[in-house]
């Protein structure tokens, strides 16, 4: 059984401009997100999409409802929603301008920026990290969120659907990052998120996941 899974990041939202930590908290989409949406749904209004699943987080939903509304293709009409498909929780980081936040936890080990902990380490790592510098250690580890996010992919693995069908996901910048760590066999940059509105293109089985394509435009 093939699944070709469409993974769309959603469009632009005042807290991207703003370089804040999104996680779970949401700011609305831009005038340019929402054309971003817009853009990303007339290059897929020829896909046929046997499902769509997104996060419960607005910015997501929006994306993903554009996309859909927009399809020619007899899609499914709207998404499944799921907590388990929400970004990475950033505890009292949420909200938090991003050079901040990540010199916060990288420092402790001598590192000051998101690129350099990734770098020499992993985006697992900068979670662990993050949650560590969390006083309150809400912010979730690489183990909490993967716990969470892997009861996701078992809803989009066990979607009924025919063989080679196509499922759009719209997920979040983090997210992207850590699927392409998790699944792209290092062919990829994992130091910058994806752009807004990027689509990317997984091939899953039913022992493996792997990326055709990622961020593109």
């Amino acid at each position: 059984m093939i699944k070709n899974i469409y993974l769309v990041r959603h469009g632009q939202t005042y807290y991207n401009i703003y370089n804040k930590l999104q996680g779970w908290s949401n700011s609305p989409l831009t005038e340019k997100g929402k054309q971003d949406a817009v853009q990303v749904a007339q290059r897929l209004k020829n896909t046929h999409f046997d499902a769509a699943f997104c996060s419960d987080l607005p910015r997501a939903i929006e994306t993903c409802q554009t996309i859909l509304d927009g399809n020619d293709a007899d899609s499914v009409k709207s998404p499944t929603i799921s907590p388990f498909f929400r970004e990475e929780f950033y505890g009292v980081y949420e909200g938090t301008n991003m050079d901040q936040a990540w010199y916060m936890a990288g420092a402790p080990h001598g590192l000051k920026t998101f690129k350099e902990i990734v770098s020499q380490h992993s985006i697992g790592t900068a979670k662990d990290w993050l949650h560590d510098a969390d006083p309150f250690h809400d912010a979730e580890n690489n183990q909490k969120y993967w716990h969470r996010m892997d009861q996701g992919i078992e809803l989009i693995k066990n979607v009924q659907v025919p063989d080679g069908a196509n499922i759009l996901w719209v997920s979040h910048g983090n997210t992207c990052l850590s699927l392409v760590e998790r699944f792209g066999e290092g062919k990829y940059d994992i130091t910058k998120r994806p752009d807004n509105g990027s689509l990317s293109k997984l091939v899953m089985t039913e022992n493996d996941i792997k990326f055709e394509f990622y961020n593109r435009k």
